[in-house]
């Protein structure tokens, strides 16, 4: 039996009141990013962590429920290890294809070697993996798994995985070279938006997929690195080899 985090019995009702109250902190915190409320990102990242781990200990969530049980965490190592692997092979030849590379290029990558470490292991490790899989792998699809089946849980904790992306997508798309002209008219903003859904929704199923087939947040923490933080280290090797092969 896992050691709960604190807080009353883990009870389908309590399970209830965690997902209802969860999706509350995600909305709010969505508005108040969206209007710059939050601060740094160290402090946004720390607010969002804090209340997830808030709302799971006063739900009585368990740290199995969570996916934090340390007898798991070899198997979310050999799980998440695994999708790690997958993922820097894709984008290693989608970087030597030349029809596809340009969707590496990106002006994030336009950054020193100094940059890139704390952007790969600050901002994209600690400031966006860690608080985004304990909120949709962690709380969301805990509290899913004691209301519904797998599936449902996954599904809804996805989907909402995909509506949270809606924000930094618009703020983020003109930094592709590949779609930045899209972006230039509001049906193409929305179709990036769309396909932004789309891909974060899919990748929210996978990560669950890996949360519950290993039991361990662990899995999809670095799964969830490595869409992030390969992508834009392979961008940056990319631009930076590009005068070495002209």
């Amino acid at each position: 039996m896992a050691r709960a985090v604190a807080g009353p019995r883990w009870s389908n009702l309590n399970a209830g009141r965690c997902m209802v109250q969860a999706v509350c902190v995600l909305v709010l915190f969505s508005l108040a990013r969206a209007l710059g409320l939050l601060g740094p990102p160290v402090v946004s990242a720390g607010i969002l962590t804090l209340a997830m781990v808030v709302v799971a200990w006063r739900a009585g969530a368990s740290l199995e429920d969570l996916g934090l049980e340390r007898a798991r965490v070899r198997a979310g190592l050999r799980y998440g290890g695994g999708a790690f692997v997958a993922v820097l092979v894709v984008l290693l030849v989608a970087a030597v294809i030349p029809g596809t590379r340009p969707l590496l290029q990106d002006t994030r990558a336009e950054i020193d070697g100094g940059r890139l470490a704390y952007e790969l292991g600050v901002t994209i490790v600690l400031l966006t993996a860690v608080p985004e899989e304990l909120a949709f792998r962690g709380v969301l699809l805990g509290a899913g798994r004691k209301l519904w089946d797998a599936r449902r849980a996954a599904l809804v904790s996805s989907a909402l995985f995909g509506v949270w992306h809606i924000e930094p997508t618009l703020e983020t798309m003109s930094g592709n070279s590949a779609v930045g002209g899209a972006s230039a008219s509001l049906g193409g903003q929305a179709l990036l938006v769309l396909g932004a859904i789309a891909v974060t929704f899919a990748a929210g199923l996978v990560f669950c997929w890996l949360r519950l087939r290993s039991r361990s947040l662990v899995a999809p923490l670095l799964a969830h690195v490595a869409t992030n933080g390969l992508g834009l280290a392979v961008a940056w090797f990319t631009l930076h080899a590009a005068p070495l092969g002209g």
